[in-house]
């Protein structure tokens, strides 16, 4: 069977597998719109526990909680999306973005504060012929975006920060600009196409047009299908793009956000169409861009064109936290589930590295094989024209798009953890540990805790608990994924074992639950290797890359000109970094690999540190004397299999990629 039939063959399983209840608890799409087998909870229905409630605390005490005074320039009371003369693009939507699901997950009054004066301009903004936000254009000033007020593109990102503050908390005047806003875009786009002030609304649209099936669910207005289609029309051709063309093959093809984002755009306009051919086309598009441009970390060369699979290639910070965002509508469309492999791979790797503990700095640029953080012209797409600052520890740095959008990682992830189900079930397919509420079975209220160390640790444990004390039981289906890469992972209720379950499938559990009940999945992680430029390897266990432990100089340098902020970090370290792993590893990674894992660290509320990092893999290499630096990065990697290797054999030590400053995350293989 082709990799095409067997997509299609699973695509419409899964439309086929979709039950559908006649009075649901959480809305579906409506008809004519496919019916999607997972639906989106209320902002502020799910809360962060353990260590991800600690990351969360951290991007309130740091960035996300200060923007305003952080980068006033931009974020202060100029704004144009305060009513401002000042920054009117996208770079306040995008703090905005962040930082109010954040505020409404930690249910934080001064996040919410904060948010507040945004969504209200934005709601108070609308003109009598449905327009919104800033209006009018001002000449240059540096280090500002404010001579485009109209373009659609920033719209979008305002549209989804709506969505987010309804969700939260049912202001009924966010359906009214939006329906008033869409009617206009609709008479308005076939004389101001989404390309008549910049391509970014080209690429980005299904932003727009995922704002536009929301509405749809809502109200019904048939007219909104129509603007859909229209939308889908205008926009990039991504199918295409992925079924007939060389584009993600090739370097420079595409700018490495517009492609993020793009990603679901088929997915999303599948829901109109319901052809298979939607999905197929992004699965081919994630399978060739492994294949061409990927990163062990589950990223791509892209800084700022897509730019290859060399492992010194960047990856930019807004790609990842984009990327992210994708695979997350694209799980509640499809089911598929190694959309959500993928997004755990970026969320506990790429994502926990590209931003300080502090949650104060970013590098706009990671790299998956990254030996040092200085200030340096590499060869990146967009180097020259931030004098060799893209990968230093910064807040403008770079450029500052990813100081203003990273904050939407961590939040939005969190609210993707949990999906209410058609058939009036709950859904777990994430992990990591928290908290549900939901309405489950005959509209009953109950909250799940999931308790686990996860992706530091194998078990997870979910407790269902009934608020309502008059009710002693209640009837629901309960969905969890059983990953991919696990084998023999099993599945105990109340402690007694119930089944062994296979990989890459979802379980539900459907019963009558009482108060305290409990569910533990084991998920064993086996180690295993994945092969990448130059057939050389990354070690991955569960869902966790794993790379060289290097040690870490920090020093902290000051900016003359303060065009890329006041301060900066470079990390440099004196480790060796030039090995190559022993050939009968990459063939038996599970006998060749020793696994340490340090219990205390592990259940740590901040294991992300090279000092806290609770897991180590032991594993034989040696040395290869002819790879070196190059332009103050590792050089290209020698080719494996090779005899390059030279002296005897050591045991290094790799720990979690996302524990890393400093790393080789893809290795050379010698004999």
């Amino acid at each position: 069977m082709t990799l095409k039939t067997k997509l299609l063959a699973a695509t419409l399983i899964l439309s086929a597998s979709i039950t559908l209840n006649a009075q649901s608890n959480y809305p579906n799409n409506r008809p004519p719109l496919v019916q999607k087998p997972y639906m989106e909870l209320p902002l502020g229905s799910i809360k962060a526990k353990g260590w991800l409630y600690e990351m969360l605390d951290r991007q309130r005490k740091g960035a996300t909680g200060q923007m305003d005074t952080l980068y006033p320039q931009v974020m202060g009371a100029r704004n144009g999306w305060l009513g401002g003369d000042g920054d009117q693009w996208e770079r306040g939507p995008y703090w905005i973005d962040g930082l109010l699901p954040l505020a409404y997950i930690l249910d934080d009054q001064k996040l919410k504060d904060k948010a507040k004066p945004w969504v209200e301009w934005m709601l108070q903004s609308q003109r009598e012929d449905g327009y919104f936000g800033p209006a009018k254009n001002y000449s240059y000033e540096p280090g500002l975006q404010r001579d485009n007020a109209e373009d659609w593109w920033p719209r979008m990102v305002a549209l989804k920060i709506l969505q987010q503050y309804y969700s939260a908390t049912g202001d009924k005047r966010v359906i009214t600009l939006m329906s008033n806003y869409f009617k206009y875009q609709l008479k308005t786009l076939p004389e101001k196409p989404l390309g008549h002030w910049s391509f970014w609304a080209n690429y980005r649209q299904c932003d727009n047009q995922q704002a536009v099936y929301w509405l749809y669910n809502i109200t019904g207005e048939t007219f909104l299908l129509e603007l859909g289609d229209l939308l889908h029309k205008q926009g990039h051709d991504f199918v295409h793009m992925f079924l007939n063309t060389n584009d993600l093959t090739r370097t420079s093809s595409i700018h490495c956000v517009n492609l993020a984002q793009g990603m679901k755009e088929p997915v999303i306009y599948y829901q109109r169409e319901s052809d298979p051919k939607y999905i197929f086309a992004v699965k081919k598009g994630f399978s060739d861009l492994k294949q061409y441009n990927g990163q062990a970390q589950g990223m791509y060369g892209g800084d700022e064109g897509l730019h290859g699979n060399n492992p010194t290639q960047g990856s930019e910070l807004c790609s990842a936290v984009e990327l992210m965002f994708s695979l997350e509508k694209m799980i509640e469309i499809t089911g598929d589930l190694d959309f959500v492999d993928h997004l755990e791979k970026i969320t506990f790797n790429a994502l926990p590295t590209q931003i300080s503990d502090d949650f104060m700095t970013k590098q706009y640029f990671q790299q998956a094989n990254q030996v040092m953080v200085t200030r340096y012209r590499r060869n990146f797409d967009q180097e020259d024209n931030h004098d060799g600052t893209d990968v230093l520890f910064g807040t403008l740095t770079g450029f500052p798009c990813c100081y203003s959008n990273m904050h939407q990682g961590w939040p939005k992830f969190t609210q993707s953890l949990w999906y209410a189900t058609p058939d009036n079930g709950i859904a777990a397919l994430a992990y990591s540990p928290s908290e549900v509420t939901a309405r489950v079975g005959q509209g009953y209220t109950v909250k799940i805790t999931e308790d686990t160390y996860y992706p530091m640790d194998e078990k997870i444990q979910f407790t269902v608990q009934i608020p309502d004390s008059s009710i002693k039981e209640v009837e629901f289906p309960l969905h969890l994924r059983v990953p991919s890469w696990t084998r023999q992972a099993t599945l105990a209720i109340n402690g007694k074992p119930e089944l062994s379950l296979d990989p890459g499938k979802v379980i539900v559990v459907k019963r009558t639950w009482k108060n305290n009940d409990t569910v533990t999945l084991s998920l064993p992680m086996p180690i295993k290797t994945n092969e990448w430029q130059e057939y050389a390897i990354s070690i991955e266990r569960g869902p966790l890359v794993y790379a060289l432990k290097m040690e870490e100089n920090w020093k902290q340098k000051e900016f003359s000109d303060r065009h890329f902020g006041k301060n900066y970090f470079e990390v440099t370290s004196p480790s060796k970094w030039n090995y190559g792993i022993i050939e009968s590893a990459k063939q038996n990674p599970n006998e060749r690999c020793r696994v340490i894992v340090d219990a205390k660290k592990q259940k740590s509320t901040y294991p992300w540190t090279l000092k806290d990092a609770p897991i180590e893999i032991k594993v034989k290499a040696k040395t290869i004397p002819t790879w070196q630096l190059y332009g103050e990065m590792s050089g290209p990697l020698p080719y494996s299999v090779s005899n390059a290797g030279s002296g005897q054999e050591e045991e290094i030590t790799l720990i979690p990629y996302g524990c890393t400053t400093l790393r080789i995350s893809e290795f050379p293989v010698v004999r």
